[in-house]
């Protein structure tokens, strides 16, 4: 049984975490948050939690899961929070970096199973998303996606606590949007599980194309695929390779910056390795052949750029997420030919973007526990 700590005491958790001591101080909007730090906020989140109904009816696990949720939501409001020149106070990008954060703390720091782990760093990103999912530009489509990544009967549930642990005369407004919001996830078969998409192409094609339906199936036969790696450096994608994919074409990045003697360090130089690729790529996507794509692809942005290039041409994209614990991946890394150094990897690591189901029509995660 997973547990972030083994107390629901305020004080020994202050003491016990240094990022929950960099809340205190930390301004709110006296509008949004009349209760003050997001110390006081957290605390009071923490507390409405424990006292919720519906809380209680959880398993102990998901209890767990949602405390700590707690513990991290606004974790970055300490880096994000900003008076603007009008007096305002905001914290705007808190939700996704504290994503970030919450992963790497609970990946280098809390030993934490994986799929644990994801749940949290997934309530964390999308915890606002209950008050929000209505002003969407495709309030359908971001639903639909947010319940491939996050349970969000869970998110209505810690979105309750987020909101009765604050003071705000709209609270009882709040409150309504997110019996709202979860009358729409119902209402779309998807509260407290994914959205059943009918196939893996009737999901990757709905997220893909811009006025595509969940229900449509399409039938388009691909014509290769392409194994799209993710991963940390040194989590094993080369030994990968070698043992499940050996005799296929491999289109590196590390490889082409070493055949052109082009430094990892030089920036300047990427575009140069990125053309390249994109080269060599078209090259096996026109023959219709088959490859590994083998780099890092840690950001969900770059990722969709080359999947792009690959469905332009009919390619079946599987990515294959590889992971090792913590101290094995610093102590592979080490061991590599080519060691990347250890600040470089803390900051990949902080970076870190979990691929998501719908980027491609086949999503695997390897991760050794």
């Amino acid at each position: 049984m997973w547990q972030i700590i083994n107390t629901t005491n305020w004080e020994e958790i202050y003491q016990t975490f240094d990022w929950i001591r960099d809340m205190k101080g930390v301004p709110q909007s006296p509008i949004h948050h009349a209760e003050g730090d997001v110390a006081t906020h957290t605390k009071m989140v923490m507390e409405a939690l424990l006292n919720l109904d519906e809380y209680k009816q959880l398993s102990e696990q998901d209890q767990h899961i949602l405390f700590a949720t707690a513990l991290l939501h606004d974790v970055e409001k300490r880096s994000c929070t900003k008076t603007e020149l009008d007096g305002r106070i905001t914290s705007k990008g808190h939700a996704k970096k504290g994503e970030y954060t919450a992963r790497k703390i609970l990946y280098k720091d809390i030993d934490t199973p994986f799929d644990t782990r994801e749940a949290v760093a997934k309530l964390v990103r999308y915890h606002g998303l209950p008050l929000w999912v209505f002003e969407k530009q495709n309030p359908q489509k971001a639903l639909l996606k947010a319940s491939l990544e996050v349970n969000l009967k869970h998110l209505a549930i810690f979105a309750k606590a987020d909101v009765l642990g604050r003071i705000c005369a709209d609270q009882q407004e709040l409150l309504y949007k997110i019996a709202l919001f979860e009358a729409f996830c119902i209402e779309q078969n998807c509260y407290g599980l994914p959205y059943p998409f009918k196939t893996d192409l009737a999901r990757f094609t709905y997220f893909q194309k811009e006025n595509s339906f969940p229900d449509y199936v399409p039938f388009e036969p691909t014509k290769c695929e392409v194994i799209m790696l993710c991963g940390l450096p040194g989590t094993g994608k080369d030994t990968f390779i070698q043992k499940h994919y050996k005799n296929w074409e491999v289109v590196s990045l590390d490889a082409i910056r070493r055949a052109h003697k082009i430094s990892p360090k030089n920036s300047k130089a990427n575009g140069k390795v990125i053309q390249l690729a994109k080269e060599l790529m078209k090259t096996y996507l026109r023959k219709q052949q088959s490859f590994v794509f083998n780099a890092t692809n840690i950001k969900q942005q770059l990722r969709e750029q080359w999947i792009d290039l690959f469905t332009t041409y009919r390619a079946k994209v599987k990515i294959i997420y590889l992971e090792v614990p913590y101290l094995q991946w610093m102590q592979q890394n080490r061991n590599r030919e080519h060691v990347v150094p250890s600040k470089v990897m803390e900051r990949m690591l902080g970076k870190l973007e979990m691929p998501s189901l719908t980027e491609g029509q086949e999503v695997e995660f390897l991760v050794k526990q």
